[in-house]
């Protein structure tokens, strides 16, 4: 919206942004899901709204050009081009998203997949689909359809700005933006493609598929309404007043503050409105009343400011009127309704890689906290080891000794700097990593080979298979045992190769001796471990 103060309808679509961003750092179960669902639902119908108030935009240009066609044109044309190549792009995106759908389920016609609903979906969960479709196979260079994307709203976003007039330059404010983004993990920048689509789920696909629409149509409300204004400002009176409520967040965690704005969207700052907060009785809809005792909400600049602190779980539903006096000395009476969900403080932790943490490795552990920012959440580890954060949620736990450890989790409020417990540690296993089996001439355990196969071994190593970390176990020292005219010999060296009296020993073996790999040693996470030998028999 033109004009150096963040407009409401802004407000709100950073609002439904702040959600979406919380669940994408959230493990994605069937809740989350769920969530996402609901998040592009709500999407879905501002877009609608959008479309709908567009038009009256657009109806009012019809009007100015039928009453004065030569000033209204140029400001007309500009409009209407606007109009249409917001269209061409929420047409592309809309493309996208039903080849996205057909992807994920190849059964669908292009006909059903233009009318899909993603609550319909299969595979909300999975992000290979999405992230080969809009990213392509490297990540490096993208090349799918993300990249398209990005060019056409950087397109769109051009044509835009350059429609504002040079006096609204200043304070014209406008999304859309596709430069590159920080990645705090891999701590560079990365492509606005790969910020936004890299690993991320069919379901927040479609999230920010349906926002980038939004904030399409938001832009094109906000020039559009500039534009309208530049033919003069006076021949037009906005006739539709509508009831607003606005609140940073409808998901709180039970304890905290839940905090809405209300106001009337053509409200005047030197004329405050009448807000009360409690039951509405809306039978007539031209005289809408509250029921029983209304709670006075204060109003500053025409901007009502709501705050209650929830005593209990679930859905809260709540609503009130807004009295606005007219110009003819009446009032006129706005019902508005709204809804928040509370939830007891909560928390995840879920291991990348295992159910337990091993000693002496960096063990992977994601962990995010109900409603709080990545940023805001503190883990402390109980037990003997540390954890550090990697950034976006991601952290390694280190374990030195034991058989068990507690991690904990608090949110932090920047607002106050300080923390919050969100419930009950969570207990996790230690183990030490399992030994690795020793290997010779490609033997393992027992086995039989050729002289000749004998001959080219090289060496001997530590072989640890179908684990969940790639460890390496140099081997440190070993011993060759084997009868050799009825006396039994053996050598040992140190480090994983053959030494000059190994391989003269090796050297003397024929058909039929039996080779013992023995008093095997490696370098472990938790220090020096002897592992099991081999017994080899020539062929």
């Amino acid at each position: 919206m033109s004009g150096g103060k963040e407009s409401p309808r802004q407000k709100m679509i950073g609002m439904m942004y702040l959600v979406l961003t919380a669940l994408l750092a959230m493990n994605i179960s069937k809740d989350v899901l769920l969530a996402f669902i609901t998040v592009e639902h709500g999407l879905n119908n501002t877009n609608q709204n959008f479309d709908q108030k567009n038009e009256v935009l657009y109806a009012k240009f019809d009007k100015a050009m039928a009453e004065n066609k030569t000033k209204t044109k140029p400001w007309a044309d500009k409009a209407f081009k606007v109009r249409e190549e917001a269209a061409k792009l929420c047409k592309f995106i809309d493309e996208s998203k039903s080849e996205l759908y057909i992807l994920a389920q190849p059964e669908l016609t292009k006909a059903m997949a233009d009318t899909f609903q993603l609550h319909k979906g299969v595979a909300n969960d999975n992000y290979d689909i999405p992230t080969n479709y809009l990213i392509g196979p490297e990540i490096a260079t993208p090349t799918g359809k993300g990249v398209e994307i990005k060019k056409k709203i950087h397109e769109f976003r051009t044509m835009v700005l350059g429609l504002v007039p040079e006096k609204e330059k200043a304070g014209f404010k406008m999304g859309l933006h596709t430069e590159d983004v920080y990645d705090h993990h891999a701590e560079k920048n990365v492509p606005w493609e790969v910020s936004n689509f890299d690993h991320t789920t069919m379901a927040a696909c479609m999230c920010l598929l349906a926002g980038i629409k939004n904030e399409v149509k938001n832009a094109e409300s906000d020039i559009v309404t500039l534009l309208l204004r530049e033919i003069d400002a006076g021949d037009f009176k906005f006739d539709i007043v509508t009831a607003k409520v606005v609140a940073p967040t409808s998901y709180v965690v039970l304890g905290e503050e839940y905090t809405a704005d209300i106001f009337v969207a053509a409200y005047s700052s030197t004329k405050n409105p009448d807000i009360s907060v409690g039951n509405v009785d809306t039978t007539s809809k031209e005289y809408p009343k509250m029921i029983g005792t209304a709670t006075p909400v204060p109003v500053t600049a025409g901007l009502g400011k709501y705050t209650v602190k929830p005593t209990s779980e679930g859905m809260q539903t709540w609503g009130g009127i807004i009295d606005v006096k007219a110009p003819d000395g009446s009032i006129k009476s706005y019902p508005f309704s709204s809804s928040y969900m509370v939830a007891r403080p909560s928390f995840a932790v879920s291991p990348t890689k295992m159910n337990v943490f091993y000693i002496g490795v960096a063990n992977p552990v994601s962990i995010s906290a109900a409603g709080v920012a990545p940023t805001n959440v503190v883990a402390n580890l109980a037990g003997d080891g540390t954890i550090s954060s990697k950034g976006q949620g991601n952290y390694e736990v280190f374990v030195k000794s034991g058989t068990k450890c507690t991690i904990n989790v608090s949110a932090k409020d920047p607002r106050t700097n300080s923390t919050k417990s969100m419930g009950q540690g969570l207990e996790f296993r230690i183990k030490k990593v399992p030994s690795p089996n020793a290997k010779f001439a490609g033997v393992i355990g027992d086995g039989a080979i050729t002289k000749g196969e004998l001959q080219s071994a090289g060496g001997i190593f530590a072989d640890l298979s179908d684990f969940v970390f790639d460890l390496k176990f140099p081997v440190t020292a070993w011993t060759v045992s084997m009868n050799v005219n009825g006396l039994f010999m053996d050598e040992s060296g140190k480090g994983p190769g053959l030494t000059p009296g190994m391989k003269a020993l090796l050297a003397k073996a024929k058909k039929g001796s039996k080779i013992l790999i023995e008093n095997v040693h490696v370098q472990a996470p938790d220090g020096d471990r002897k592992i099991t030998g081999c017994n080899i028999k020539i062929k």
